[in-house]
């Protein structure tokens, strides 16, 4: 017979609570981040008019609102391996998701920029 699976949020020893309500603050703020990401899209796509260079706000639109996607579904799955991690008393797992973050920045910073320019 199958042995079933362990559930992750009753593996290993349970974490002091500080430390997990830390990681709950860590999660809220990369969902804020999500949201200004989103939020930012919104009022590109509702203010922003643009009659001879429309594809810089809609490649700025998307790609302020695929960051906040792509954001909010790391900000759980972050919060989960960190989890995870505390129960078993290892290191917290490494992002490169942050790297991610930055250079989603960077370029809508370089389009916004071309939007100035032209």
């Amino acid at each position: 017979m199958k042995k079933p699976k362990e559930d992750w949020k009753t593996s290993g020893k349970t974490p002091d609570y500080r430390f997990s309500l830390a990681n709950e603050r860590t999660f809220l703020a990369w969902i804020r981040t999500a949201l200004a990401f989103l939020a930012g899209a919104i009022a590109i796509e509702q203010l922003l008019h643009i009659s001879e260079y429309p594809w810089i706000k809609l490649a700025l639109t998307l790609l302020l609102a695929s960051a906040g996607g792509i954001i909010a579904i790391m900000a759980s799955y972050r919060w989960k391996q960190n989890e995870i991690a505390m129960r078993h008393d290892k290191p917290l797992p490494y992002t490169p998701v942050l790297y991610l973050i930055t250079l989603f920045i960077v370029i809508s910073a370089i389009f916004s920029l071309f939007h100035i320019l032209l």
